[in-house]
């Protein structure tokens, strides 16, 4: 079974159930990317938050976050996801790998007033950004959450790989337009750039022009927009601005990957 097969099966089965499977099927746990102890280093033994999982991704990437880290909790906007299925049951438990599970929080990913400041090691977020639509916002709430010392984990879709691949990279003045404007997340500014641009053939979920605009149109529920186009250059001047310190940022797993110091 190939990781992209077991991916399209993950919109059909609870996401827990799913990654365990995973874990155990696939033998990703048994795999390491190449220079991994530089990710996993930051999260071993430690206790960190993560944004938008539990997330396949982490496995095609083969590095061992979820098996390294001493403690995990998460965060989802809704208790019933595409990606996830139907938390609304386990709310409250995040159950992120073989034999762990941490705390649940339903919050917006710029809205983490449920947890206290600096309340976790690390932070790691896994093709989560580009589906929020005031993305410097969400970052300067995601370090709020980390304790002084501790990283933030990035891994965002390289457009080139995606259905993505023919619109232009977000600037950092537009998100820092949004993030002035305090856009909120029911924000629809992108739709007729995604619609006209959306490449159907490298989006086998989308259901092809009518069915894709219907699911976009009902956006806030489902959030499946692609509000942005982020590589790395972009990544690292909104680090900047949120006074994050860069250590690591590289391609992997047709993605961009950066890490950075609180």
């Amino acid at each position: 079974m190939s990781i992209l097969t077991s991916a399209k099966g993950a919109l059909k089965s609870a996401a827990p159930a799913f990654l365990l499977e995973a874990a155990r099927d696939l033998k990703h746990s048994n795999e390491r990317l190449p220079g991994h102890e530089a990710y996993t280093s930051f999260v071993r033994g430690k206790s960190g938050l993560e944004i938008g999982g539990p997330t396949l991704w982490l496995f095609r990437y083969k590095i061992p976050i979820y098996q390294s880290a001493a403690a995990l909790d998460g965060v989802n906007f809704s208790t019933n996801t595409i990606w996830e299925g139907d938390i609304g049951a386990k709310a409250g438990r995040y159950a992120y790998y073989k034999g762990k599970a941490g705390r649940q929080f339903i919050s917006e990913a710029g809205d983490l007033s449920k947890i206290k400041d600096q309340s976790y090691d690390f932070l790691i977020s896994s093709h989560c950004l580009e589906h929020v639509a005031n993305p410097i916002l969400a970052v300067k709430e995601w370090k709020r959450v980390v304790k002084p010392g501790g990283v933030m984990l990035l891994f965002l879709p390289d457009k080139a790989c995606n259905f993505d691949r023919r619109r232009e990279f977000t600037t950092f003045e537009h998100l820092m337009s949004d993030y002035e404007k305090g856009t909120p997340e029911t924000d629809m500014t992108h739709l007729d750039e995604i619609l006209e641009k959306h490449d159907y053939t490298l989006d086998a979920h989308s259901g092809g022009p009518e069915k894709f605009r219907a699911r976009a149109l009902d956006n806030f529920t489902n959030r499946c927009l692609h509000h942005h186009v982020f590589n790395l250059d972009l990544l690292k001047k909104i680090f900047d601005f949120a006074g994050i310190e860069t250590l690591r940022r590289e391609e992997i797993a047709e993605s961009f990957a950066i890490v950075g110091r609180v």
